[in-house]
């Protein structure tokens, strides 16, 4: 999952009540169905700050509930408000995270130098989605990096 520091950093995250918040605001289909038909909750996800000088995993947390309806997309003074969706037929759909822990930055730039993770979604040239899936080979190859 990744954010923009300046936006909704780790630290933020840390410092929420419960260390806990939405993940709400997301507007693409791709990601949203990522969030909506496959994760569970206790998924873990990294947390991942993009966007930024050094872009790369700042943590790990967990999905702590199952997805529903994202509140933004009925504000009209939120700019994730969105016209067409309504309450009987909402379009977004957020889940919740809790931090896990905070780790060591793992830069982009050291992740691409791994073979073992040249396939890894964030990695692709042109991914621009918040949200992308991890292979369980990945995980727990990138868990071994981070001495987890």
């Amino acid at each position: 999952m990744k954010s923009e520091p300046l936006k909704f950093s780790i630290d933020d995250l840390a410092s929420s009540p419960n260390q806990t918040t939405a993940w709400d605001g997301v507007r693409n289909y791709q990601a949203r169905n990522f969030m909506w038909k496959q994760m569970c909750v206790g998924d873990q996800t990294f947390f991942y700050h993009s966007c930024c000088a050094q872009p790369g995993i700042m943590g790990i947390a967990e999905v702590t509930s199952p997805a529903y309806p994202d509140a933004t997309q009925f504000d009209p003074k939120n700019r994730h408000f969105d016209p067409k969706a309504s309450q009987d037929n909402p379009r977004w759909f957020n889940v919740e995270i809790t931090l896990k822990q905070k780790t060591r930055l793992l830069t982009i730039k050291e992740l691409r130098q791994y073979p073992e993770l040249k396939r890894m979604r964030v990695l692709q040239t042109g991914n621009r989605l918040s949200i992308t899936p991890v292979d369980p080979d990945e995980w727990k190859f990138i868990l071994k990096i981070l001495q987890v």
